[in-house]
């Protein structure tokens, strides 16, 4: 077996060898042209035989959270003629249609045994189906939205601002009919926002199809070390021509509202009851799709209860005392939300109201706290059956 032996100056060595057996033919390995930044480590790249520098395969990698949509805390499921503005169903992705010609029904599905992804550790899909046959209008549209915060992009070690720099996104879908579909990044910092599209399609009708895009970076781009919005993804099942146009695709273009993505045909849409699912989505740094970086339930939970979270169903919280006039509820959010979130608050008996005192407000992305007018000895009870805290993108 032949080796290469790199010798220290003090004297001890470092060995490379050859393969074992003699391969089929010569082999040839492409080490990158640039030196990599601090903290990078060399690694496969996408090109078989190339390597190239990235941060190191670890946990923590995927900027998507509850990308395997296993968390669903509004609920799994809902009928509508339109969802133009709400999260629904999966948590931080809010699906939205509108002007289709009939219902829309969104659901977390189960993944089957049969399924492709169920043997990557995948257990739940989320769904847009249609009733029946659509109608394809010129102001049609649906789409998955995901918004991620620009102090998780500013700080993700992608060096965006370079064309030689990449993220890449992956997931699964399965559509019902298959057609050329596309992605969408959108930036929003800095004096211009930019697009991003890529097309798509599936290897067959009702097959699950893996979809792995990398996306480099521009000089132009910006994303602000803060918790405002930094980069949306949609992943758009149609588009109806009011949202579409002349788009130039695997390239980075001014933002327009009105061109999400090129003209789409509609033979998903029209084709009777349609369904699309996805699952298994991960945006990471580098210009290599790794495995998906599957979290617990617990720790997914976590993270998405810093944009959303809801007091369990039957939890009926009871006000103290805070003065002679006024008793007071205090909740603590289970993780610190985004921003200070905008509440919903459902009482079974009497009704609170978000507390303020000189201006300060009480309510928070830590705690919030609501009082009713009630003294000590009126002799009225109040009761808050239901709270829902909103800290979404």
């Amino acid at each position: 077996m032949s080796k290469l032996k790199l010798k220290h100056a003090s004297g001890n060595s470092m060995s490379i060898s050859a393969p074992a057996t003699n391969p089929d033919s010569d082999l040839e390995l492409k080490l990158p042209s640039t030196v990599g930044a601090s903290g990078q480590v060399l690694r496969n790249s996408s090109i078989p035989g190339t390597l190239e520098f990235g941060p190191p395969t670890n946990t923590a990698r995927n900027l998507i959270i509850n990308g395997a949509m296993q968390i669903a805390q509004r609920g799994t499921s809902l009928a509508a003629t339109s969802q133009s503005s709400s999260f629904s169903t999966v948590d931080r992705w809010k699906l939205l249609w509108n002007h289709l010609g009939v219902n829309g029904i969104e659901t977390q599905g189960d993944v089957g045994s049969s399924d492709a992804p169920y043997d990557l550790g995948f257990r739940k899909y989320h769904r847009i189906a249609l009733a029946s046959a659509g109608t394809a209008s010129a102001n049609s549209y649906i789409e998955y939205d995901y918004g991620i915060e620009a102090q998780d992009i500013a700080t993700s070690t992608w060096d965006y601002t370079s064309a030689s720099s990449y993220i890449t996104l992956s997931f699964w879908f399965r559509p019902s009919t298959n057609q050329t579909f596309y992605a969408t990044l959108r930036t929003k910092d800095g004096s211009t926002e930019y697009g991003y599209t890529f097309s798509f399609t599936a290897t067959a009708n009702n097959t699950w199809t893996k979809v792995t895009h990398s996306i480099p970076g521009n000089a132009n781009l910006q994303f602000d070390n803060d918790n405002g919005p930094g980069l949306y993804l949609y992943i758009i099942p149609f588009m109806g021509t009011t949202y579409s146009g002349s788009s130039s695709l695997n390239s980075y273009r001014t933002w327009d509202g009105n061109v999400y993505c090129p003209d789409m045909a509609t033979t998903w849409l029209t084709a009777g009851a349609s369904t699309f699912d996805i699952t298994g989505v991960q945006l990471e740094v580098g210009a290599t799709a790794t495995d998906f970086e599957h979290r617990s339930y617990t720790e997914e939970l976590a993270r998405c209860q810093r944009y959303y979270w809801q007091t369990p169903a039957n939890n009926v919280l009871y006000s103290r005392q805070y003065n002679s006039g006024n008793r007071m509820i205090t909740i603590m959010h289970p993780q610190e939300m985004r921003v200070k979130p905008d509440d919903t608050i459902t009482c079974t008996a009497g009704s609170m109201t978000t507390w303020s005192q000189s201006g300060n407000i009480s309510e928070n992305n830590r705690y919030w706290q609501g009082y009713d007018g009630f003294a000590y000895d009126s002799g009225s009870v109040t009761q808050l059956s239901s709270a829902k805290f909103d800290a979404e993108l």
